[in-house]
């Protein structure tokens, strides 16, 4: 019998899956798959990717229904929040303030059971960690991990593992533009869902 993996999320997680025949993308998610099936061939996963580009939580949760619960995952992989400090940084709308991330993402995780869920912290705003936009994503990254703590979630240390990469070098970049994933960053990600879910092996 397959596990049914989705992966929901915004622009990081979407990453064209609509002009791809598979609807998984060009990025992490694909990756994950294929490394996945590389290194695991006796697993039978089905990997279905629900990232939507510019998507903020209040986005994810108007979608949720759909995406999420209508989609039946045994696992369901939840990548969200950049775009909610990306926006305070642009003046764009919708503003969400951390504690409206944390009372809408509760909502969310309320809403779904017997899932296994993989929450995976905001990455980055900047690649120099002491961007601005990196200062103010850590109270959304501090929400995923209190959040996964209390839900019994595998969370993924996805900011965590793109400072340690920054501590040590800057080239090749992460990002192409500072938020959205180049080759290395889509490795990084791959290989810290694959980790923290106890399949890198």
């Amino acid at each position: 019998m397959k596990t049914r993996v989705v992966f929901i999320g915004d622009s990081i997680t979407e990453s064209g899956r609509f002009f791809d025949e598979e609807g998984l993308g060009t990025g992490y998610v694909r990756l994950i798959r294929d490394l996945c099936a590389a290194r695991h061939p006796h697993l039978d996963f089905e990997w279905i990717n629900r990232g939507v580009s510019g998507d903020a939580i209040v986005h994810l949760e108007s979608r949720w229904d759909r995406d999420a619960i209508a989609t039946r995952p045994d696992w369901l992989s939840i990548s969200i929040g950049i775009n909610d400090v990306w926006n305070q940084l642009d003046g764009r709308e919708p503003i969400i303030s951390a504690g409206m991330y944390e009372e809408i993402y509760r909502r969310l995780l309320d809403r779904v059971a017997q899932v296994k869920l993989i929450l995976m912290e905001p990455s980055l705003l900047g690649e120099d960690p002491a961007s601005i936009g990196n200062r103010m994503l850590r109270p959304y990254v501090d929400c995923v991990g209190r959040l996964a703590r209390e839900y019994g979630a595998v969370l993924v240390p996805i900011h965590a593992a793109c400072l340690n990469y920054l501590k040590h070098r800057r080239s090749p970049a992460l990002t192409v533009d500072g938020v959205h994933l180049a080759g290395p960053g889509n490795a990084l990600f791959a290989a810290e869902w694959l980790r923290a879910v106890n399949l890198w092996d």
